[in-house]
């Protein structure tokens, strides 16, 4: 059985809260990042103060299943990557990613930690189906979640306002027979 936490270019990993609120207070001031990654109003947070905000969120892990992403070249943390399951009666949850460090920006990075969370929903937490939304913008995360096989499932028109320009976000999934069929293609 192979690790489940480690792909080619990056490992799953977790951090402490101060470790993390280091990282997040460097990312969250790349206002392009923000952008990409979270549609509400980029808003700068000391290290003390997403400190304070992780350890309360680590405390409802009932449903929440979060990483870090670490490149296995350099061991640099690099992103977060999590599931939040909406229904385990339904084996359905969301699926968050960023890679904050943009010097590991479209380098396929992204696409190794979305494979390793993927392979961990489908077979660790025996999901059905994994989802996730995004700004239409961002358009290299379109194609990595495409790349790894997600479905585009529905556009909300006009749904977003950034820089007094609308945008539209998609909602992205992908059901457990389909990441089956693609890893029974994989060499």
């Amino acid at each position: 059985m192979k690790d489940i936490y480690r792909g080619s270019l990056v490992r799953l990993s977790d951090e402490s809260p101060e470790v993390l609120a280091k990282a997040f207070a460097k990312w969250d001031r790349d206002t392009e990042q923000h952008r990409l990654a979270d549609d509400d109003p980029a808003q700068l947070w000391s290290e003390k103060k997403l400190k304070e905000f992780i350890e309360k969120r680590a405390e409802n892990t009932s449903k929440s299943f979060r990483f870090s992403i670490r490149a296995l070249e350099d061991d640099a943390l690099i992103g977060g990557v999590g599931l939040w399951v909406n229904s385990w009666t339904h084996a359905e949850t969301w699926l968050g990613i960023s890679i904050g460090d943009r010097g590991y920006w479209s380098k396929g990075y992204g696409s190794d930690a979305m494979r390793l969370i993927l392979q961990y929903g489908f077979l660790e937490l025996n999901l059905r189906r994994i989802s996730l939304g995004l700004h239409a913008y961002n358009e290299r995360a379109l194609k990595t979640y495409q790349k790894v096989g997600f479905q585009l499932e529905g556009r909300m028109r006009g749904e977003g306002l950034r820089d007094g320009v609308r945008y539209d976000s998609l909602w992205m999934g992908i059901l457990r027979e389909e990441w089956l069929a693609l890893q029974a293609r994989q060499p």
